[in-house]
Parts: C-alpha cells; sequence; structure tokens
C-alpha cells in the first residue's frame, strides 16, 4: 500500500510538469479558484514538488511517518475542494485520502509520543 501510494503521487506529482494526462473540465467557479491559484505562478509547482518528494520517499521507505503529515492537509484540501466546486473530479483525491489515512493508521504508533501529555 505504501508503495502504491507513493507510486500515485509521483505520477500526480509529475503530472504537474509534463503534463501527459490533460486537465478535465469543471465548472466556472471552480476555473475560477483554480485560474486564482494559477496565477500566484508557485501554488501548483510547489504542490507538484511535494508530491513528487513524498512519492518518491514512500517508495524507498524513507521517513515515512513525516511524508505522511506533510502530505495530508493537501488531500484534505483536494476532498475539500471536490466536495465544494467539482464534485465529479473527486475519486482520485478520495483515493488520495483513504490511501493517506490508512498509512497514518498503520504508523501510529510512530505519532504517538507526538500527542502525549
Amino acid at each position: 500500500m505504501r508503495i502504491f501510494f507513493g507510486v500515485f503521487l509521483l505520477f500526480f506529482g509529475l503530472n504537474g510538469f509534463l503534463q501527459f494526462m490533460p486537465m478535465p473540465e469543471v465548472g466556472p467557479q471552480a476555473g475560477a479558484f483554480l485560474g486564482a491559484l494559477a496565477s500566484t505562478k508557485l501554488f501548483f509547482p510547489v504542490i507538484s514538488v511535494v508530491e513528487i518528494i513524498v512519492g518518491a520517499l514512500l517508495i524507498v521507505n524513507k521517513a515515512v511517518p513525516l511524508v505522511l503529515i506533510i502530505i495530508f492537509p493537501i488531500l484534505v484540501c483536494a476532498v475539500l475542494f471536490h466536495l465544494s466546486l467539482d464534485p465529479a473530479g473527486i475519486l482520485f483525491a478520495i483515493i488520495g485520502l483513504v490511501l493517506n489515512i490508512l498509512l497514518l493508521i498503520t504508523n501510529q504508533e510512530k505519532y504517538l509520543p507526538l500527542i502525549k501529555l
């Protein structure tokens, strides 16, 4: 599951730069939101770099607990974006979030010291 999630993130991260998978059509509100993010010229490249790094580290089994935490808010935001603005495109966001949560649960013993009072 870790390797599959790593390949999943690596695929979408590389797609951010190489655009081998076309961007699907979205509604006007989602398009306006994505356009505003794209206008920064920084947002999507940073997300793509994070996805590539996290995916690669998951594949080689390095810093797994850390990278699972790093990618979690990105996937939560992806799901929230699709829930509110583009429900038709939610499938891959849900798959990514579910894989992330399952791997977080698998590694939960690594996080317990962080929440001990």
